[in-house]
């Protein structure tokens, strides 16, 4: 007698679906940058880096955790934060660089790569002291975010293409050593604060919401440079800190 099928239920699948959902993000906002339509590009790889911050999460509240799960995610994030924000970028200000715009293009995506890899065979073997000191390097997600700032702050100041294209491939470069740099970054799920601040939290929040629809450009040129004063200052500190192995989200 056959073994009757496994069933699974459908809320079981929402994180994966999240995952191909953020894909279908990052490669329509390729599509999207290749049209020249660059904002829309963005905001569809912001949606892919909100989608992927919560598929993970999604998944251990339901307990539907799977290393096939796992194995998408890493997939999807290399898409979406290593090729797409390349390709993107290559497209808005280095075609004219030529060879030299599509070397750092692929330093970027080699980088990004990397940080996955290194993530992978540290999730094989969990380290608890990387997992309480945060991250190691700055996250594929995060990576992404902060390449994209010389366009945050284009359409910020309403200017087409204010920068050379050197400096955007030399800043793009420099994005994907931070990505495979060995110090530590925080990992804001480990942030916690009294009960007594829940509600500043949540105006804070709702304020950050208000300015992201309002503002969007400028707001996002704000939260990378606040990510960026935090790296820095994790630079400095990171002989102080115990070297571990990576995490990520």
């Amino acid at each position: 007698m056959e073994p009757a099928p496994r069933r699974l239920s459908l809320i079981g699948l929402v994180p994966n679906m999240l995952t191909v959902g953020a894909l279908c993000a990052g490669l329509t906002a390729i599509r999207f940058a290749i049209e020249g339509h660059f904002r829309l590009a963005l905001l569809l790889i912001v949606l892919a880096a909100i989608m992927d911050g919560l598929d993970g999460r999604i998944a251990r509240l339901l307990r539907s955790e799977s290393q096939i799960g796992a194995e998408l995610d890493s997939l999807c994030d290399f898409v979406n934060f290593g090729v797409a924000p390349g390709l993107i970028l290559w497209i808005w200000a280095l075609q004219d660089m030529r060879a030299a715009g599509w070397i750092a293009v692929l330093i970027y995506a080699v980088s990004c790569l990397l940080r996955l890899a290194r993530f992978n065979l540290g999730n094989r073997a969990i380290d608890k002291v990387a997992e309480k000191a945060g991250f190691q390097g700055v996250p594929s997600p995060a990576g992404a975010m902060l390449a994209f700032l010389p366009m945050f702050l284009s359409f910020a100041i309403d200017a087409e293409q204010p920068f050379h294209g050197s400096i955007v491939a030399v800043y793009m470069a420099g994005v994907g050593a931070l990505m495979i740099g060995r110090f530590r970054t925080p990992s804001f799920k480990k942030l916690t604060f009294e009960a007594r601040y829940v509600r500043y939290v949540v105006v804070a929040f709702a304020g950050l919401i208000a300015a992201l629809i309002a503002y969007p450009w400028a707001t996002l040129v704000a939260l990378d440079l606040i990510y960026v004063g935090i790296v820095g200052f994790s630079m400095v500190r990171r002989d102080k800190t115990p070297d571990a192995g990576p995490t990520e989200t």
